[in-house]
C-alpha cells in the first residue's frame, strides 16, 4: 500500500524556547503536513498527553503525525504513523505488529541501509547525517550533497522506489544543492524550531522545497 509522504518532515524536539505541543501548532499554523513528535524523555502518560494534544491540532490542519519509536501506543492515540529509530529494526515484524494502515518510516546512514528499508517495505527513510548536529548525535560519517548524489544514483540502477529525506544539520541554503540529489525530501527540526520567528523559518523551508 503506497503512502503519503510529506517532502518536509519537522521533527519536534525537547527545546527551552517551545513545548512540543507549541512546536507542532506553530508549524502546522505556517502549513506543515508532516508533524514527527521525537520525545524520548517522558513516561507514557506525559507521551499520551502530548500526543493527542498534537493529534488535534494536526486534524485540525489536515497534518500526518508520526511518532517517534512509541509503538506500544499505537492504538491508543490517533497517531498515523512511526518513525523507528533502531537502525536493526525487522521492518517486516513491524508491519506484521502495525498493521498495512500504518505508516513507518526509518533511519539509515549507509546505502546498504536504505536497501534494506526498501525491501523489508518501509514507507520512506530518513537518511543522514548531512551535516554536524546536536540535536540527535550521531557518530556516522557525514554525507554531505556528494553522499546523497551516489546514493540516490545507487538505488536508482536498482529501480528502487523508496522515499529518501535528508536529516541532520540541514540549513536553508543547502535545500537547493540536496534536492538537486534527487531525494524526495527534507527533515528538519533545529534549524526551524530554533529560529528567532519559527513560522518564517518553516515557511522559507517549505517554499524552496516545493
Amino acid at each position: 500500500m503506497k503512502k503519503f509522504v510529506e517532502k518536509l518532515h519537522f521533527i519536534t524536539h525537547d527545546i527551552h524556547q517551545h513545548s512540543h505541543i507549541e512546536q507542532a501548532n506553530i508549524a502546522c499554523s505556517a502549513g506543515a503536513k508532516w508533524i514527527q513528535y521525537r520525545c524520548l524523555t517522558k513516561n507514557d502518560d506525559e507521551l499520551l498527553k502530548d500526543i493527542n494534544t498534537i493529534a488535534d491540532i494536526c486534524d485540525d490542519w489536515g497534518a500526518t503525525l508520526i511518532v517517534t519509536d512509541h509503538i506500544h501506543l499505537n492504538g491508543k492515540a490517533d497517531i498515523q504513523g512511526f518513525h523507528i529509530e533502531d537502525m536493526d529494526a525487522d521492518f517486516v515484524k513491524l508491519r506484521e505488529q502495525l498493521g498495512e494502515a500504518i505508516t513507518i518510516g526509518g533511519s539509515s546512514n549507509t546505502l546498504g541501509g536504505l536497501i534494506r528499508l526498501a525491501e523489508e517495505g518501509a514507507d520512506y527513510a530518513g537518511f543522514g547525517p548531512f551535516y554536524t548536529t546536536t540535536t540527535k548525535p550521531n557518530n556516522a560519517p557525514l554525507l554531505g550533497v556528494e553522499g546523497y548524489a551516489r546514493a540516490m544514483q545507487a538505488l536508482k540502477a536498482k529501480s528502487i522506489d523508496l522515499p529518501v529525506l535528508a536529516v541532520g544539520g540541514i540549513s536553508l541554503s543547502d535545500i537547493d544543492p540536496l534536492m538537486a540529489t534527487g531525494i524526495f525530501g527534507i527533515a528538519a527540526s533545529a534549524a526551524i524550531n530554533q529560529a528567532e520567528d519559527m513560522s518564517a523559518a518553516y515557511s522559507a523551508f517549505y517554499d524552496n522545497i516545493m
